[in-house]
């Protein structure tokens, strides 16, 4: 079935330039970009128009590292360092996640607040609750959202009540990859190692045996805190670094791989991840917030390393990927000035890139209009920003900057339009 979008269209094909057509016209088919149009075409003028007006289409947002069950300590605990907020607040949260009606309670929550700002696409950690993290992907079904939902793995250096026995670890994880979902189903599962230090080499092992089996997506943490770091040279000698015990277990490239944080990556590491194509997640927030520091996210650039954008809740405070576009820009001038401005700081159009076709490429063709990518979008109504006398531009800095969900008109995934969640 075709459809056609009409109003002012910004995309980026590329980091360094916006595409902008002002009243243009995107047309779909089957929830696919046929193409867009400053004119449209004679051969559609008889189909219907959803005529948006001087309102912006956007790509919609994708957020590829998320903690879907810290959701509750939101903007809490900022005042420690990553193994302390750990320890005191993470973990004792995760594990109410054992109550399966605490647990729908609150991923119904999260996630609609995932849709309330704009997120279309997402990549969450669940818990080690194989019951719990099914609940989540069958919400995320309901939702219309499209998601990567890990059931997390860990078998040393946690809680008791977190603490899994490897073998049922395994199996779990197993069970959930046996779930018998269609290779283009909007809500997949994903392997999720934790991080190297609550995961023993024989857990490590399985979980990248099974990436390989099923040819499944991974994710994890990496280089997020220097101690953490050093934990991981005690834990695995025999690796170089912390990416290179990741890559002995095939959980680092072998199949498509979410790595967060990489706030301290050597340049060792960065060349693997450039040559594995392990996409690197940039989580400005909580990275500010836990204490660990500001993620080079220029030499990333440089180097032609997959990049997106993280809301990592709860660590981060804020689900909104637009934010992350701030914060982002705003970390990397930090970067620039303490490398006596050797490396540039984003750019706008750099930063929206990495939020829409960055972090879209994780799912395949989605986060642009070019022709064959998946139709996610946002319709923002900025009208009340007072936006008389700016060009496109300027008015999607001004509603990325200080604009919030309230100007989100309509949401779209696939091409279809997703209402608020009714759960």
């Amino acid at each position: 079935m075709t459809k056609i979008y009409k109003g002012n269209i910004i995309f980026t094909k590329n980091k360094n330039k916006f595409e902008i057509i002002k009243n243009g016209f995107i047309v779909v088919n089957n929830g696919k970009v046929v193409n867009v149009f400053n004119k449209l075409p004679k051969e559609y003028m008889d189909n219907e128009i959803i005529d948006y007006k001087d309102k912006l289409i956007i790509p919609g947002m994708n957020d590829l590292h998320c903690h879907a069950p810290q959701f509750r300590n939101l903007g809490m605990a900022m005042d420690k360092e990553l193994i302390p907020w750990l320890n005191d607040y993470t973990f004792p949260e995760e594990s109410k996640y054992a109550d399966i009606k605490y647990a729908d309670k609150m991923y119904k929550k999260f996630v609609k607040e995932v849709w309330k700002k704009g997120t279309t696409r997402i990549a969450v950690f669940a818990t080690v609750h194989k019951e719990a993290s099914i609940r989540l992907m069958d919400i995320f079904k309901a939702s219309g959202l499209g998601a990567f939902v890990g059931k997390v793995n860990m078998n040393i250096n946690c809680p008791d009540s977190l603490l899994e026995n490897t073998k049922k670890s395994i199996e779990d994880t197993k069970d959930i990859l046996n779930m018998n979902l269609s290779k283009d189903s909007l809500v997949k599962p994903i392997i999720t190692p934790r991080f190297i230090p609550s995961c023993d080499s024989e857990l490590l092992r399985e979980l990248g045996n099974l990436a390989l089996e099923y040819n499944v997506e991974t994710q994890s943490h990496l280089s997020e805190n220097l101690g953490e770091i050093e934990w991981v040279k005690n834990l695995q000698p025999d690796s170089r670094f912390y990416g290179d015990a990741y890559d002995k277990f095939n959980l680092f490239g072998q199949t498509k791989t979410l790595m967060a944080h990489c706030v301290y990556s050597s340049d060792e590491e960065l060349n693997l991840m450039k040559n594995n194509n392990v996409m690197a997640v940039h989580c400005p927030t909580s990275n500010l917030n836990v204490g660990s520091g500001v993620m080079p996210i220029r030499k990333f650039l440089d180097k032609n390393i997959p990049l997106s954008l993280g809301s990592d809740v709860s660590g981060g405070h804020d689900l909104s990927i637009f934010k992350m576009i701030v914060y982002a820009i705003q970390c990397s001038k930090l970067c620039w000035v303490n490398s006596n401005k050797e490396l540039d700081f984003l750019s706008l159009s750099e930063a929206f890139y990495i939020a829409t076709k960055g972090g879209g490429s994780f799912f395949g063709k989605v986060g642009s209009f070019e022709k064959d990518y998946e139709f996610d979008a946002l319709i923002i109504d900025d009208s009340e920003l007072n936006h008389d006398n700016y060009n496109l531009i300027e008015r999607l800095e001004r509603f990325i900057y200080i604009g919030d969900d309230r100007h989100i008109l309509h949401r779209y995934v696939r091409g279809n339009k997703i209402d608020e969640p009714t759960f």
